[in-house]
C-alpha cells in the first residue's frame, strides 16, 4: 500500500553548509550508534546485523561474487559492522568449528562435507566528502574493509574504481545506508543510471519510512541521546556532547527534526522502481535485465522498521 503522505524533498539541518562540522560529526556518530547498537528486550538484533542478514538471504550462494562499495559512507556508518556480521555469519555457516579454532584448512578437514575454503566478502568505504581518518581506524580493525581517500561521486563513479574490482572477477554491489533519501529525483536518477551502467547490484537501506511509526521512532532516538549522552561523552572524551545535549539541546533537536524530514523524503520500493525505469540508461532493458526485491524488517519494538530495496542484475 502506498503511503498516505506524498514524498516531500525537504531540507535537513545536518546537510546545510552552515551547520558546524563538529556538531555534524556528533550527529553522524549518534546515527552510527543507532545502526550498530543492540538493546536487549526491544531489539532482537541491531539494524546493521539485519542488513547483513538481508544481503546474505537475498544474494545467497552468489554473495562471495560481489564486492560491496558504500557510496555514501559518511564517517563510517554501519558498513564496518555490516562487514563484521556478514563475514562472521558466512564463516560460521560454511566452516566447521574445528577449522575455525585452528584457523586453517589443512589436512583431513578438506574432506569434511560442510567445508568450503572460501574468501571473505570485501567492503569499501567511499563518499563525496571522504573521512580518511575515521575510515583508516575502521579499516585497521578488519582486513576485509578498505576505503578510497579521494572524493567519489555516486552519479559518476571513477571507472578505475569499478574496473579494479571487475578485473579481479568481482561484481560490484553498491550500498546506500540511510542515504538514498538525500537525493532529489534528478540526482537519484543520475546515480541509478550510473549504477545500472557500471555495477551488478545495489541495496537501499533506510531506518524510516513515510508513516506514523517512523515519526515515533525518530522521537525515541531523541530520547535515546538524552539517556545515553553521559556514556558517550565519556567514550568519545567529549564534554561538549553534554553541553549540546542538555545545556543547548542541539543534538537531540537535530536528530529528531532531521529524522522526521528523512521520513518525509524516503521513497517506497515502487517509487525507486519508477526511477529505475526512467533514469535514461541506454542499451539495457531494465525490466528484463534487473530484478527488484524489497521488504521491511522490525529493528526496534514496537515501531522501528528498516525499509530495504535490493536490486540485482539477472544472470544472462
Amino acid at each position: 500500500m502506498a503511503p498516505l503522505i506524498p514524498r516531500m524533498h525537504l531540507f535537513e539541518i545536518d546537510d546545510q553548509t552552515w551547520f558546524p562540522a563538529f556538531l555534524r560529526a556528533k550527529i553522524q556518530a549518534a546515527l552510527t550508534v543507532a545502526w550498530t547498537t543492540h538493546v536487549p528486550i526491544i531489539q532482537s538484533s541491531s539494524p546493521a546485523q539485519i542488513v547483513a542478514r538481508i544481503l546474505s538471504t537475498q544474494l545467497k550462494s552468489t554473495i562471495r561474487d560481489y564486492v560491496f562499495i558504500d557510496f555514501c559512507a559518511g564517517g563510517g556508518g554501519p558498513t564496518p559492522m555490516i562487514e563484521k556480521h556478514l563475514n562472521s555469519s558466512l564463516t560460521s555457516s560454511s566452516v566447521p568449528s574445528t577449522i575455525q579454532q585452528n584457523g586453517n584448512g589443512n589436512g583431513s578437514n578438506h574432506n569434511h562435507p560442510n567445508y568450503k575454503e572460501e574468501e571473505a566478502v570485501h567492503f569499501v568505504l567511499t563518499d563525496l566528502h571522504p573521512h580518511p581518518t575515521s575510515w583508516s581506524l575502521a579499516s585497521s580493525q578488519s582486513p576485509n574493509l578498505s576505503f578510497v581517500p579521494y572524493p567519489v561521486d555516486a552519479s559518476s563513479a571513477p571507472p578505475s574504481l569499478i574496473e579494479s574490482y571487475k578485473s579481479q572477477g568481482k561484481k560490484v554491489f553498491r550500498l546506500f545506508n540511510l542515504a538514498f533519501h538525500h537525493f532529489d529525483d534528478p540526482l537519484a536518477k543520475a546515480i541509478l543510471r550510473n549504477t545500472l551502467e557500471t555495477s551488478d547490484g545495489f541495496g537501499i537501506f533506510e531506518l524510516q519510512g513515510r508513516n506514523f511509526q517512523s515519526f515515533v521512532t525518530m522521537f525515541l532516538f531523541g530520547l535515546g541521546i538524552l539517556i545515553a549522552a553521559p556514556y558517550y561523552a565519556f567514550v568519545w572524551a567529549s564534554p561538549l556532547t553534554l553541553v549540546f545535549t542538555y545545556l543547548v539541546p542541539v543534538l537531540p533537536f537535530v536528530l529528531v527534526f532531521d529524522g522526521w524530514m528523512s521520513a518525509l523524503r524516503t521513497r517506497t520500493a515502487d517509487e525507486v522502481e519508477v526511477l529505475l525505469r526512467t533514469c535514461g540508461v541506454e542499451g539495457q532493458d531494465v525490466e528484463g535485465s534487473w530484478e527488484v526485491r524489497s521488504g521491511k524488517e522490525k529493528f526496534m519494538w514496537p515501531v522501528g522498521e528498516l525499509n530495504w530495496v535490493v536490486c540485482v542484475r539477472k544472470e544472462r
